[in-house]
């Protein structure tokens, strides 16, 4: 979604502080993909916070995106001077408590600006075909080379793609990854007539069951 909105995706590893492998994970993250950047910090600690100075300097915006409980608002605290309270984390299910509630552009102590949002359960991709193609370019390069072109990359003859997995180029997790962005932005950008033929669909299928429950409920009756 970065890449479609032509903002430069970084990840930001927060509470590095509670693990003795923060590279590990910083090198996992950067690992996604050539355009990702990522830093482990420990949002606490000023010093540690002040590796996003590059990101928000004059001229620069940058936009907090994650879940609740993640350290967004320490963060924003940190970058901006500001003292807005923050919450702890559920011990019950390990979930953040919402301490924003709306979206937020505060000017940040080396001259940037930032947006601070409100802490999400799930972000859906919408109209990131682009996006994704741009992400997993050289999946989209190799499966040009496939010998069909509605090659699923699941054992079909002359899958490109499978044989870069196979000689050890292309590691099996990528490709699930793509293939699962593809399906979820189909998903979320089904046009009006796919969505009307889904809901029929549903409506047969409730339909018939319960047809079939009925006849059921008569031959226990008998």
């Amino acid at each position: 979604m970065c890449s479609a909105g032509g903002a430069l995706p970084l990840v930001v590893l927060t509470k590095a502080d509670l693990t003795p492998d923060a590279d590990g994970f910083r090198r996992r993250a950067e690992h996604l993909s050539p355009l990702v950047s990522a830093v482990t910090l420990n949002a606490c600690d000023t010093e540690d916070v002040a590796q996003l100075h590059p990101w928000c300097t004059a001229g620069q915006t940058m936009a907090l995106v994650g879940s609740s409980g993640v350290g967004k608002t320490t963060l924003q605290n940190a970058l901006t001077g500001t003292q807005q309270l923050t919450q702890s984390i559920r011990e019950a299910d390990a979930k953040g408590r919402h301490t924003t509630t709306a979206r937020s552009l505060r000017r940040t102590l080396v001259g940037g600006w930032l947006i601070d949002t409100p802490g999400m359960r799930e972000l859906r991709l919408s109209q990131a075909r682009e996006g994704i193609d741009a992400v997993f370019a050289d999946l989209a390069l190799l499966a040009q080379q496939c010998q069909f072109n509605d090659c699923q990359h699941a054992g079909e003859p002359g899958c490109a793609v499978q044989a870069a997995i196979e000689d050890g180029s292309l590691e099996q997790a990528r490709l699930q990854r793509w293939q699962k962005l593809q399906r979820e932005d189909a998903y979320f950008n089904r046009s009006a007539a796919e969505l009307r033929a889904e809901k029929r669909s549903w409506k047969k299928r409730t339909k018939a069951s319960r047809a079939q429950t009925k006849t059921k409920n008569n031959s226990w009756g008998d």
